[in-house]
């Protein structure tokens, strides 16, 4: 009996060891059998990074609960946490999903954009960004501090919609060019009609206007991950 205990606790210690112990851990990294080099692979909780060779493999230091993530512009953005297991095992597996290009070999030549006169363009856009910022207190239960039905006294002023409507446009552009497709409902798993309304609550935030300063897309899509853990949580507080 005092021997299947001592064999138990030391079964116990040798993995709790592994878990709490970084190893040089073995990868390889993949996209329906074939090797994909050139891939960024970043240990997020150790700050690290390195790329995949010609055979795909990648080798970076780790251990249990870090968050490892794997980049490539041609790839859908993918971010695992590494278990016990992945930290014992030889070798671990990536799939990676190739990002569908939907046009290809588009060429637009003198292409001049007529110049816009009328305001009320604008005017419908103000009109959209209020019942999208209204959308997003009904669905999430969110109060911003504005009267709601208020008179618009804005819409008399083009000047001042212009500029409104140019810093609203350059948190989404940059989260268009930072995020590949399918991002929100692949890796986010945010409903289709809740991509709007996920990107109006981000651009609230004031981080999302430091983005705007420096663009880098890693950064970007770590502030959408942290963004949407938020997000999650005030959709169940307001369904109770």
């Amino acid at each position: 009996m005092k021997v299947k205990l001592l064999t138990t606790i030391s079964f116990f210690t040798y993995q709790l060891s592994i878990s709490q112990t970084e190893k040089l851990l073995k990868g390889k990294v993949q996209s329906e059998t074939i090797l994909l080099k050139n891939i960024e692979v970043i240990n997020k909780t150790a700050q690290t990074s390195t790329t995949t060779n010609h055979l795909g493999e990648f080798f970076i230091l780790a251990k249990a609960q870090d968050s490892l993530i794997f980049f490539s512009k041609n790839f859908l953005f993918k971010r695992i946490k590494l278990t016990s297991k992945d930290i014992g095992s030889n070798m671990i597996i990536i799939d990676m999903i190739p990002i569908t290009e939907e046009l290809d070999n588009i060429v637009i030549i003198n292409n001049k954009l007529p110049k816009i006169t009328y305001s009320t363009e604008a005017a419908n856009q103000v009109k959209n960004d209020k019942q999208a910022n209204d959308l997003i207190q009904r669905y999430l239960n969110i109060n911003d501090g504005r009267i709601k039905n208020a008179l618009n006294y804005n819409i008399a002023l083009p000047t001042k919609k212009k500029k409104k409507i140019e810093n609203d446009e350059r948190f989404k552009k940059l989260v268009a060019a930072s995020c590949p497709p399918g991002f929100f409902t692949n890796d986010l798993k945010l409903k289709p009609g809740e991509k709007e309304i996920f990107i109006k609550f981000c651009d609230v935030d004031p981080k999302s206007k430091t983005l705007l300063e420096d663009p880098n897309i890693l950064t970007t899509m770590d502030f959408l991950y942290t963004k949407n853990i938020e997000f999650q949580k005030l959709k169940i507080e307001s369904k109770n």
